[in-house]
């Protein structure tokens, strides 16, 4: 395991230091992604405010639209990332009659419900279209029997908006997880993953793989082998970086499209979005209790080393020492959406162009809201290891 730098050890005082300087505290800055369909739009503004504050991710992560969202920032130069996630989802949203009852609220759980059936029945542009026969009248075995959509459309969309040589070539770590079909074993393609053996050249399959999920969209090949949408088992990147075992001290901006903690519902519709929140959401908090528990151990374990004679320890006992005396502590930014009152569970394919301004809207007024409280960036205490905020968490 390598070295930590000591940078997290003297931070700038939080109240006091530019932002690009306590940023500069940590050995590792990482944006994760959440999946969630259409409400990926939120991500367009949490990019929007971190470009506009000059906080740069050494390391980006996603599933699913998280992804999609994640190729495309690292896949091309920073002076037009925002520009072409905003043609992305500018390519994939629809406009209809209903935006211009903008000012009229009353009709909006109307219009999304009509959105919502819009995407249903005919695809998004850029994105999946219909299969006519449907699946169910095609043959077992046979190219769209196991799909209702097809997403050629999307192949061609990514394509055209991503540079993949610059994807793997540039500054940033990108992983993007899927889930493969035959073993049902969650998958990271990662291109900068420690072990060699474990990095993948990621292209457009990858990113497909990590959103392609069933039975709306197709499994796809690489490879010979099949990948779904990696929310199917984890929805959110942070795992994959709670387990590397590189000992960096980490900022993570976590972003979650589905809320955790939610309201009881009241009628089926509520019931059938809550069950969405639920089953597409971050686990946090068990994910930060395990880090808890690994990172104890390895106190207990420095400890347990430090009571050797010195002239007793070997040069592997050196090593670890030196290994554990910099641990690498992770500060989590917890940014989530929070639905609207006029959504329902239809909020991950309700694709217009006015709820894509709305969650673009929210991403950006979250983030700068986060990248306010200075004092959130202070590394935590190694006796800590992890701490997490949320602005929302602080609400009434």
């Amino acid at each position: 395991m390598s070295r930590p730098s000591s940078k997290a050890a003297h931070p700038t005082p939080a109240t006091t230091a530019p932002l690009p300087d306590l940023v500069a505290a940590y050995d590792r800055v990482a944006l994760l992604l959440q999946g969630g369909g259409a409400l990926g739009a939120y991500h367009v503004g949490v990019w929007e405010a971190l470009e506009s504050a000059g906080v740069e991710p050494t390391w980006i992560s996603g599933v699913s639209i998280g992804a999609i969202n994640s190729a495309i920032i690292a896949g091309n130069p920073p002076d037009r990332r925002l520009e072409r996630l905003t043609r992305f989802w500018e390519t994939v949203t629809r406009r209809s009659a209903a935006d211009l009852l903008d000012p009229f609220d009353v009709f909006r759980s109307f219009e999304n419900q009509w959105s919502g059936l819009a995407a249903m029945t005919m695809g998004q542009p850029g994105f999946f279209a219909p299969r006519v026969p449907s699946p169910w009248f095609r043959a077992r075995g046979s190219e769209g029997a196991t799909s209702f959509y097809d997403t050629g459309d999307l192949k061609s969309t990514l394509e055209t908006l991503i540079d993949f040589d610059r994807l793997e070539a540039g500054p940033m770590r990108v992983s993007v997880g899927a889930v493969e079909v035959e073993s049902g074993n969650f998958t990271w393609f990662d291109n900068r993953h420690p072990d060699p053996a474990k990095r993948t050249r990621i292209d457009v399959r990858h990113v497909m793989a990590s959103g392609a999920l069933p039975p709306a969209l197709p499994a796809i090949d690489i490879d010979g082998r099949h990948y779904w949408d990696g929310g199917l088992v984890s929805n959110t990147p942070l795992e994959h970086l709670l387990d590397q075992e590189d000992d960096l001290s980490s900022l993570v901006f976590q972003v979650d499209l589905f809320p955790a903690q939610g309201a009881m519902p009241q009628d089926m519709a509520e019931v059938l979005a809550r069950q969405k929140d639920i089953t597409y959401s971050s686990r946090t908090r068990a994910g930060t209790t395990r880090f808890r528990q690994m990172f104890a151990l390895r106190r207990q374990l420095l400890a347990a080393l430090d009571r050797i004679p010195e002239d007793l320890r070997t040069e592997a006992d050196r090593a670890t020492i030196r290994d554990l005396c910099k641990p690498g502590v992770v500060d989590i930014l917890h940014v989530i959406y929070r639905i609207k009152s006029w959504e329902s569970d239809n909020k991950d394919y309700e694709f217009s162009a006015r709820s894509a301004r709305e969650h673009r809207a929210a991403g950006h007024a979250d983030m700068t809201a986060t990248l306010a409280r200075r004092d959130w960036f202070v590394p935590p205490k190694a006796e800590d290891a992890v701490a997490t905020h949320d602005i929302h968490a602080e609400e009434p």
